[in-house]
């Protein structure tokens, strides 16, 4: 596959040549930094070299485009993924050992660029790889971040959020292209005047500031195609540094401007609670949109011209939730102002070209905003979307005696509010969950009323993940056994994994199984002495939560698990518990003080049980703060027990539940968004599932019966202490006791059914770790989950939506 180096003698003279013109020094005088920075460089540049190839080949063939706005892309460290993608990882390896270097070690100095957070932002990232894999010309288009959302450190217990400086030694991937700059304005007043006839708008004495691009190679596997992600930096337009305040000290005000514009890109999800938040979100999202605009309407016309009835033909814009959703309204106004089309013309081809992707049911995850600051700060935007919300309103269809609810549940405009998911189905043609019982609640229950209007825009594309990311590279142990086993093509086709299946009744191989995945336990554990002081067991079970932190994702029904498995063994000391330990990590808003709560909840769990001799041979717990997917990488190799335990109904999809399948943990969870796939997948016999489903959560909460009390009152022995030690001091000695979580639950009434579900998820906990010393049975359940989860390929989800959404 290798078409970068001819050999490797060829690799080790350029990359010589590389490290000595980067850093002035002879090579044996140079540091890892500087080999680090020269081997990206040197990787970076072949790669761009097969991206000019690639945009050649689409420019010749007239291939259609895809542009995949999102305000996240956690794309991870690169260099050992694009090294496997263009199949020189061995060849730099050995070159490199040649010259006395480490790979690994090098590695290790790559930051994880800060430019998401969560799911959202890598499943963004999973999809570029297999645009890229599947040769689809499709670009990212989102924000450069200075600071990511933050760096999460543990202090006392508690999250504390520090800046994440993942810049401080710049980043060898990106390229600068100043030439492709647009600028941006905000606030001023519109303008009526008149061309050719016609009346027209222009926005005139605005605040500007200037988009800058920022471009990175995306390497698909194969070494064929190489993408681009575009990330976008503001900066001012113009250098405006006040001298004179400079000299009478007031250097802040000095050079006002430059923070001014720069806030714009500094932070992920700045806090919106305040006004001046919202300004700064708003901004923070018209600048990508814009921007991003601006950039595909340009590649298109030195392309095609100014023939914009084809740019459905030859271009097709994915929204990523509701962050993008402005796409369909400065598409319109570009297409009206600057363009001159007509409002129906230019409205054909914008519903044509755009789609978009619902994430959530959560209300507050639904962008609104507040139409007073919305028109103040965009406000020619703001016209437009009033034109559609206008022409929607009067062509409503009110034969339906209930159209009135119907157009109170669609309108864009409403209570004062700017509502952007309404917003975003309105501009698309096209409208899809991330799962099917996802996509079924949006049909049936959050977007019931555009369902029954438009069913035709409606469909599901269930997530799917790099498996050459979180398998082949996250997981060389266990990849080489499979390659050795049924050879390499599944890295190309995920759907391979299935010929595993006939290894299942192997006892050696099985065997094999279970010695990589003890492999990667002491590989885990060794970071965690490292990072975390903590000493933890890779003989034990290793029981795995890795992922944002909310209520609805229920890490407090897990830590009140470990709670009371902790009561029983002391009331108890003949009870018997399989060894194990138990893994928690992720972030919390930073305004999300429920979260930020359970979290600390945690920590004081971890620090009793971990220091108390009558049960740390037996338990431990462990956070490992600053979740990303350097250590994700480690994580999801060494689970054996995924958690997938969200209050039925309310996950979208969830991909950690992917990740850690297909690295061969069972699935502990609820039937709640893919983890329904993962079950008819695998079968329900090789997961373990618990709790209420979506319907009877539906029912219970319509019946009025749910009682926190009564079921506190029923279970004073297990349930009821453990919600007693949230305020008796048990736990409190490491940061104060947890009356706020209490409130939550006994005053809240039990909103996401934790204490519902308790005694159903406990007891599915012990009989799952009950089997774990039937070592061969284990290991026949893990490899049959990774023989079943080629399915949960990014690739397979990104040929559905070529094939189904973008025509591509």
């Amino acid at each position: 596959m290798n078409t970068v180096f001819e050999s490797k003698e060829e690799f080790i003279e350029l990359y010589e040549s590389s490290v000595m013109s980067l850093s002035g020094k002879p090579f044996e005088d140079t540091s890892d930094i500087d080999r680090f920075d020269a081997l990206v460089k040197l990787i970076a540049s072949k790669s761009r070299a097969i991206q000019t190839e690639t945009e050649e080949r689409v420019k010749e063939t007239g291939q259609k485009r895809v542009y995949y706005f999102s305000i996240e892309f956690l794309i991870g460290r690169l260099l050992d993924n694009y090294l496997l993608n263009l199949g020189i990882r061995d060849l730099v390896k050995d070159g490199l050992a040649e010259l006395g270097c480490d790979l690994d070690a090098l590695e290790e100095y790559e930051p994880d660029p800060a430019l998401g957070n969560g799911g959202l932002g890598r499943l963004a990232a999973c999809f570029l790889d297999s645009m890229a894999h599947e040769g689809i010309a499709g670009y990212g288009n989102g924000m450069r971040y200075r600071y990511g959302l933050f760096k999460q450190e543990i202090v006392n217990g508690a999250q504390h959020e520090t800046t994440d400086e993942w810049l401080s030694h710049g980043y060898p991937w990106e390229v600068r292209r100043p030439d492709k700059a647009v600028r941006i304005g905000f606030g001023g007043r519109v303008e009526q005047y008149e061309r050719d006839g016609r009346m027209c708008f222009r926005t005139v004495d605005t605040e500007d500031v200037l988009a800058v691009p920022y471009d990175i190679p995306v390497v698909g596997y194969g070494g064929k195609t190489v993408n681009k992600l575009r990330v976008w930096s503001a900066e001012p337009v113009e250098e405006v540094f006040d001298l004179e305040a400079f000299n009478r000290g007031d250097y802040a005000d000095a050079d006002r401007h430059r923070a001014e514009a720069e806030a714009i890109s500094a932070i992920l999800y700045p806090n919106d609670a305040g006004e001046h938040g919202r300004l700064l979100r708003l901004k923070q999202e018209y600048l990508f949109v814009s921007a991003g605009i601006s950039s595909v309407l340009d590649t298109f016309r030195s392309e095609h011209g100014s023939n914009w009835q084809l740019l459905p033909e030859y271009v097709a814009i994915h929204t990523n939730d509701t962050h993008p959703a402005m796409c369909g309204p400065e598409l319109m106004r570009v297409l009206i102002d600057e363009e001159g089309l007509e409002w129906d013309e230019a409205w054909d081809i914008t519903t044509r070209t755009i789609s978009y992707t619902n994430h959530t049911i959560l209300p507050e995850a639904l962008e609104k905003w507040p139409i007073s600051t919305f028109s103040k700060l965009l406000p020619r935007l703001y016209q437009v979307i009033d034109e559609i919300s206008r022409r929607y309103r009067d062509s409503f269809d009110r034969s339906a005696h209930d159209w009135q609810d119907r157009l109170r549940a669609t309108a864009i405009l409403w209570d004062g509010e700017v509502r952007m998911a309404n917003l975003s189905v309105i501009c698309s043609h096209s409208v899809n969950g991330v799962a099917k019982l996802h996509t079924d609640i949006l049909e049936r229950e959050t977007l019931k009323d555009f369902y029954t209007l438009t069913p035709q825009k409606f469909n599901n594309k269930t997530n799917g993940i790099s498996h050459r990311r979180f398998l082949a590279e996250a997981n060389p142990a266990y990849a080489k056994l499979i390659s050795d086993a049924i050879g390499t093509g599944w890295l190309d086709n995920a759907d391979e994994l299935a010929k595993l299946a006939e290894f299942e009744n192997d006892p050696a191989f099985l065997e094999q199984v279970g010695a990589a995945k003890h492999a990667n336990k002491v590989r885990l554990a060794n970071y965690v002495k490292r990072e975390c002081g903590l000493d933890i067991d890779p003989n034990s079970i290793f029981d795995v939560q890795v992922k944002r932190f909310h209520a609805y994702k229920r890490q407090l029904l897990n830590i009140f698990k470990v709670m009371d498995i902790y009561n029983r063994r002391l009331t108890d000391p003949n009870f018997r518990v399989a060894p194990t330990t138990f893994i928690f990590s992720g972030k919390a808003a930073s305004s999300y003080a429920f979260a930020k709560e359970t979290i600390r909840l945690i920590n004081s769990v971890a620090d009793v049980i971990n220091n108390d001799s009558r049960v740390n041979n037996v338990m431990k717990v462990c956070f490992i703060p600053n979740f990303r997917v350097s250590n994700a990488q480690l994580i999801y190799p060494a689970a054996e027990i995924s958690e997938q335990i969200s209050t039925a109904g309310m996950e979208a999809s969830g991909t950690s539940n992917m990740k850690l399948m297909m690295n061969g943990a069972i699935t502990l969870g609820t039937m709640d968004g893919a983890n329904i796939e993962i079950v008819n997948l695998a079968g329900r016999e090789n997961e373990k599932i618990f709790g209420l489903t979506a319907p009877e959560v539906d029912e219970l909460r319509a019946s009025g019966m749910h009682f926190a009390w009564d079921m506190y009152n029923a279970d004073p022995e297990r349930l009821g202490r453990v919600i007693d030690e949230l305020t008796d001091n048990t736990f409190a000695a490491l940061s104060g006791d947890f009356g706020s979580i209490h409130n939550e639950l006994m005053s809240g009434n039990d909103h996401d059914f934790v204490m519902k579900d308790f005694n159903s998820y406990v007891q599915a906990w012990e009989e799952l770790t009950a089997s774990y010393s039937d070592h061969v049975a284990w290991n026949k359940m893990a490899l049959h989950n990774t023989a079943s989860s080629g399915w949960f390929s990014s690739d397979r989800t990104i040929r559905e939506y070529r094939d189904e959404i973008w025509g591509a």
